[in-house]
């Protein structure tokens, strides 16, 4: 969800307003994708290289989970959204810890979709933590591959991203869900985060529904009655 600051910049504000912004953007695209029978949702909402920012920002972005929970909890809980957190969780605050718990207990058992909140989080980091976790089960090293490591990973209760997008024009992936996005087909939008809405999302559905996603084999040809027509399960932004 890129972009925030620049968003606020260019109408003269602090970046933190942009911040704020970014929560209304990311309500709106939750309810999108569950209008349109999209079932997993990832956001990167604050990676592990964040805590570089100004400390007043960082500060910011801290508050703003504790504001972003009591907004909108009840809102989200009762359209069927299931709120899980994705990242390392000690190095936050316990107020922060217990909105965060707060927002799971709450939606536990709400199945429409599933909004995943990557804070505090990298992509090498949870390769690393999935490793040791797996070696604190005594998986000897013989008997570590692909399978074993996927299932020790922050995000095993979900499949692998069918679609990654990424607003605000820059093209790159910044150690986001490394392991999983393999396969993912990528789309980069101009829009600035706070801009984003139901409009932006469909673009970037109809981009995906033209990839011909082939995981190493050969180019498919899709019957004219079907091409277009499927939705990605999982998207992650």
């Amino acid at each position: 969800m890129d972009g925030n600051g620049r968003w606020a910049r260019k109408r003269g504000m602090p970046r933190f307003f942009g911040h704020k912004r970014g929560v209304d953007a990311l309500v709106r695209t939750v309810q999108a994708c569950a209008d349109r029978g999209i079932r997993y949702l990832t956001v990167f909402a604050f990676s592990s290289e964040n805590w570089k920012r100004p400390s007043d920002e960082v500060s910011g972005l801290m508050g703003l989970v504790l504001v972003a929970v009591s907004k909108y909890l009840s809102k989200l809980a009762g359209e069927g959204v299931r709120i899980r957190i994705v990242g390392d969780r000690t190095g936050v605050s316990d107020k922060v810890r217990d909105a965060w718990q707060q927002a799971e207990e709450r939606t536990a058992h709400n199945s429409r979709i599933t909004l995943s909140v990557a804070f505090n989080y990298g992509g090498r980091w949870d390769i690393v933590q999935a490793c040791r976790q797996a070696m604190r089960e005594g998986v000897p090293a013989d008997a570590l591959d692909e399978q074993v490591l996927a299932r020790h990973m922050a995000m095993a209760y979900a499949p692998d991203p069918d679609l990654f997008i990424r607003t605000g024009g820059e093209v790159r992936i910044s150690n986001f869900l490394l392991w999983q996005v393999a396969y993912s087909e990528l789309v980069f939008s101009d829009v600035l985060w706070p801009d984003f809405g139901a409009a932006e999302l469909d673009a970037a559905l109809q981009s995906f529904a033209r990839r011909d996603r082939r995981y190493g084999g050969v180019k498919t040809e899709v019957p004219p009655a079907t091409a277009g027509s499927s939705l990605p399960a999982t998207v992650r932004g």
